[in-house]
Order: C-alpha cells, then structure tokens, then sequence
C-alpha cells in the first residue's frame, strides 16, 4: 500500500523560508511527474507547481521565482523549497504522486506565514 509522508511545515514570518519534504513508500513505480498543491483556509485546494522528470520544473504565478521544486536522492521523493514567504502563502500544503494509474496524496502539513 502506497504512504506519503510530509515533513517541514511550521511557522514563519514574512520573507522567511520553509523546506518541505514529502516521501512516497509502498509502490514499485517511480512517479514521473510529482506535484505540489495548497489549499488556503476557506478556499480550494490549487496547483503550486509540480516537476517532470529529474528537473523540469514548473510553477504557478503565485509562487514563481520564490518557490522550488526538487526532487530528493531516494526513490519518490520531492521537496518544495519556500523563500520569500508572504501571508498569503499561508495554507496547508499537499505532495500528489501519481503511481500505477491511481494519484496518491500526502497528508497535508501547515504553512503559516505572519507579517
């Protein structure tokens, strides 16, 4: 059975920085393509970025320039390197690996951002 594990989130003030780690355990597949999402308090769940392949990364418009997405030694394991941090960037951040035809998604772990 596939798990995904996130670690990293917290609290930060503004322009400060954040490493989040999200690791997928269980599956013989190796994910392409991984993907990043927030979901604010009282709003939908959107698109942060996602990576393809070893590094061809992409972002949304919200976070480009200040965000990075990269993917970790072990087997199905991504980061998502948050600098420059503002209060909108608060939200609860979710990893999604899609594997063996199903998508599998992580827990959820705080970001909170205070000016």
């Amino acid at each position: 059975q596939v798990q995904l594990v996130e670690s990293g989130g917290g609290s930060v003030q503004t322009g400060g920085s954040l490493r989040l780690s999200c690791v997928a355990s269980g599956s013989d597949y190796s994910a392409n393509v991984i993907y990043w999402f927030r979901q604010p308090p009282g709003k939908q769940r959107t698109l942060v970025g996602s990576i393809i392949g070893a590094d061809a990364a992409g972002y949304s418009e919200a976070v480009s320039g200040r965000f990075t997405i990269s993917r970790g030694h072990a087997k199905n394991s991504v980061y998502l390197q948050m600098d420059s941090l503002k209060p909108e960037d608060t939200a609860v951040y979710y990893c999604k690996f899609p594997l063996g035809g199903e998508d599998h998604w992580g827990q959820g772990i705080q970001v909170t951002v205070s000016s």
